[in-house]
């Protein structure tokens, strides 16, 4: 399975991750679901469904940090 992270490609091997949460613990372990967005196939996906949101063969996530300033 290969999926592309932030325009960084990865090639996973099986067990495949089931969900997005998984591909999310298993590849950006340090990530902080605070103050940050996930898109998946250019359609973002709320924190609540990532757990329950498939991963298909050469998605493409993007991953989105707020930031403040002015």
């Amino acid at each position: 399975m290969q999926i592309k992270i932030n325009n960084q490609h990865h090639q996973l091997q099986e067990p495949f991750p089931a969900s997005l949460q998984e591909a999310l613990d298993l590849l950006v372990p340090d990530l902080k679901p605070k103050g940050i967005a996930v898109a998946l196939n250019q359609q973002v996906i709320p924190r609540a469904s990532w757990a329950l949101t498939a991963l298909p063969d050469q998605a493409e996530l993007l991953i989105i940090t707020a930031t403040q300033g002015g």
